[in-house]
């Protein structure tokens, strides 16, 4: 047995520091090995370190630049890499970006991936008949938004292996950032029925549910992957349905707090447009506790039982976010009824904490 065959043994079981070392044993002797650099990248990224398994990519394409193989895996390590950040320097949730960082950012996200699309290409180009090839280029024209060639891109991978199970999820993934969610969990569906208890498929449906704000299915989905595979899901996704509620009301109440606020601007100036004010606060009052409804009632107490499995910091966020969040309707209900000029400023400084609170809890 080599060293790239014991490595993906001890990968597949999820040993993915022992496998390491046997590549690494294995480069020790072979250190321009294109298969053993590539496989040496590939868990590297599994492992997210980023810099390291990019370093090894680009030996690999080094060493057999006519390889498909290594042109895949150097694309799929740019594809991780955070956008305009070194691994070292990766900006904190609760970190601020200066104005000027936007367009640098945006200009390094593009730069990084047109070069993983051009690695793509040349994996395709080289070996038009392997599906992995096709798979990375589905993904990287996923990233950068070209749904309809990632989409053909995936087509052409199913045409050449119609059973793969991890193209059928990478179709579905595609048709979901597309917004098509039909065509994902059909998708996704066929993936299943290939192999029933695939974790990444069954996670996937679990999102297709909970986009569709079908927060029973969703939860049972998830508790049940979470029991059979513990060491593929984080038991604290099943707080979704509280921390993605609250994102929910930072957005809509993002807009209807300084609505309101301007409307009893107006009503002080004129009074008629006092009615308008209050309708206006009773409105987004009623669809902000009839959305939490929406989530809160079918979730039951599964998701607040599991934020106490969140770090510290981030549990204290979302729990700072919700009295914010009760404070902010409570305030915007309390102007509907009596009209308090006083109570839609107050909203606002509420609102800016639900806001702030929300740099501390990214999902």
């Amino acid at each position: 047995m080599t060293a790239a065959s014991r490595a993906r043994a001890l990968a597949g079981v999820g040993r993915l520091s022992d496998a390491e070392a046997e590549v690494r044993a294995g480069l020790a002797r072979l250190p321009t090995d294109p298969e053993l650099l590539a496989l040496l990248a590939g868990l590297l990224r599994l492992q997210g370190r980023r810099a390291e398994a990019l370093a090894a990519a680009d030996a690999a394409v080094a060493a057999a630049p006519h390889l498909s193989g290594t042109h895949i895996e150097r694309a799929e390590c740019l594809l991780m890499i955070p956008s305009g950040t070194e691994e070292s320097s990766e900006t904190s949730p609760a970190s601020t970006a200066s104005p000027a960082s936007g367009p640098s950012t945006a200009e390094s996200d593009e730069t990084r991936t047109a070069e993983a699309l051009r690695e793509a290409r040349e994996a395709v180009r080289l070996d038009p008949a392997h599906p992995p090839a096709y798979r990375v280029l589905a993904r990287v024209l996923s990233s950068r938004r070209e749904f309809d060639q990632a989409r053909e891109a995936a087509r052409r991978a199913l045409a050449l292996d119609p059973h793969s199970v991890i193209d059928l999820l990478t179709l579905g993934e595609i048709e979901r950032h597309a917004g098509r969610r039909g065509a994902a969990r059909a998708a996704v569906g066929a993936a299943l029925a290939e192999d029933p208890g695939n974790p990444d498929g069954r996670w996937l449906i679990a999102l297709l549910d909970a986009e569709r704000l079908r927060v029973r299915s969703s939860l049972r989905g998830l508790r049940e992957l979470a029991a059979d595979h513990p060491d593929k899901l984080d038991v604290t996704a099943l707080t979704w349905p509280v921390r993605g509620l609250l994102g929910g009301f930072r957005r809509g109440l993002g807009v209807g707090v300084p609505l309101v606020v301007l409307l009893a601007g107006c009503a002080l100036l004129w009074p008629s447009w006092e009615l308008a004010a209050r309708a206006a606060a009773a409105t987004v009052t009623l669809v902000m506790i009839g959305f939490g409804l929406r989530v809160l009632v079918p979730a039951g107490l599964l998701p607040w039982r599991c934020l106490a499995l969140l770090p510290v910091r981030t549990r204290r966020a979302v729990r700072a976010g919700w009295v914010a969040a009760g404070a902010t309707v409570a305030l915007l209900l309390g102007y509907g009824v009596t009209a308090l000029a006083l109570l839609p400023v107050l909203a606002l400084v509420t609102l800016a904490v639900l806001l702030v609170t929300g740099r501390a809890d990214r999902m």
